[in-house]
């Protein structure tokens, strides 16, 4: 369903939801915000492959009630910070399984006009956190066949954690020093860039961009006065 449009209305899209989020000031509304998009992910045919993402957004989002309420916020506030962090990030999850980055990049820059430069930074880093997290996985298992021991009070584990995060920064650092040759010799920097994906917005993108911007005009008069 959500690759039927172009990325400009899926950035969009990720832009509304999350304005919404920081603009609804009560459970309800984001709770419903929330699984708004956990039904969306779940149309894209996504959400099985995501779960263990969305559970791990879901144990963070507890934890920032937490501390908010820890810090002596209400227990109404404390929901709304975790729901209003859980539906800011699950939304982007959503641009990320149902968007290829390079057709990401060529919406910065050709609709949005964003400079190539920052476009590609953005879209780049984006694309480098599930190969940093696949590296992660497999540096704490090789080090647990030489012997690391996970086990122990909290300062233990942070210790022999450190023998996981050398050889990972190690390794990052090298994949970034490659990165950075291969767009030397590819000739990056150049004021001429040419994109092969099509991401021109079609009527049906107009249409959903129009709602976009009815909601959140809406959403914003509704929070003027007091309804949500």
């Amino acid at each position: 369903m959500m690759k039927k449009f172009v990325p400009v209305t899926k950035l969009l899209g990720t832009f509304a939801f999350s304005f919404w989020a920081l603009v609804l000031h009560t459970t309800v509304p984001l709770i419903v915000l929330v699984m708004i998009e956990l039904i969306l992910l779940a149309l894209c045919g996504s959400l099985s492959r995501n779960s263990k993402a969305v559970f791990s957004l879901c144990i963070f989002a507890a934890f920032l009630a937490l501390v908010q309420l820890l810090g002596g916020g209400s227990l109404e506030s404390a929901y709304v910070t975790g729901l209003r962090m859980l539906a800011m990030t699950v939304v982007f999850i959503i641009l990320l399984t149902t968007t290829r980055l390079q057709d990401l990049t060529a919406a910065l820059v050709k609709q949005i006009k964003i400079p190539y430069e920052y476009a590609f930074m953005f879209t780049a880093a984006l694309r480098f956190v599930p190969d940093f997290l696949a590296e992660s996985q497999t540096v704490q298992e090789a080090q647990a066949c030489r012997g690391l021991s996970t086990k122990g009070n909290v300062f233990k584990k942070l210790k022999n954690y450190m023998s996981v995060i050398q050889p990972l920064m190690l390794k990052s650092l090298g994949r970034s020093e490659t990165m950075a040759l291969s767009l030397e010799l590819r000739g990056f920097g150049s004021n001429e860039h040419s994109f092969m994906s099509n991401v021109r917005p079609k009527g049906i993108d107009y249409v959903v961009m129009a709602v976009l911007a009815a909601c959140s005009i809406l959403v914003v008069y509704m929070r003027l006065n007091g309804i949500v």
